[in-house]
């Protein structure tokens, strides 16, 4: 199990509170982005923009992000199928975030499977119980 596989299917908590530290320190110009199912009102999973990534979203009316880890841009589901088509971009007050309202356009959003090896729903597939621990729902 690669330690990516051990992180995303563990049931201990291990929060990454150096993330944000880690993308300042890196250099990234990026503002954080909710993909919010448009129908339901789920939080999908969180992301990063950076202008171009914004710029080519509007234009192909599909999510497009930032990968901060590997520095390039991602058409979210590009390889998988699971794209995800822009309903709606909305910006905070202070102009530092955004909110992507979308529409699954595959079978699932997460990169990750479930124990069924179905594309998961959304990347919040884990409760957190206790400080320490994690329940899958």
């Amino acid at each position: 199990m690669s330690s990516d596989s051990a992180l995303e299917e563990s049931t201990s908590l291990q929060l990454d509170f150096d993330k944000v530290a880690k993308i300042g320190r890196d250099g990234h110009q990026v503002v954080p982005v909710v993909l919010q199912d448009a129908d339901s009102g789920d939080v999908l999973f969180i992301g990063y923009a950076n202008e171009e990534a914004f710029r080519a979203t509007l234009e192909r009316k599909s999510a497009v992000l930032y990968s901060t880890s590997r520095n390039v841009l991602w058409h979210k589901g590009a390889t998988s199928g699971d794209t995800l088509d822009l309903v709606e971009v909305a910006v905070n007050c202070d102009q530092n975030s955004l909110l992507y309202k979308v529409r699954k356009a595959g079978s699932g959003v997460c990169h990750s499977k479930d124990e069924t090896g179905a594309t998961r729903q959304t990347c919040y597939y884990r409760t957190v119980t206790d400080p320490d621990t994690l329940t899958f729902h």
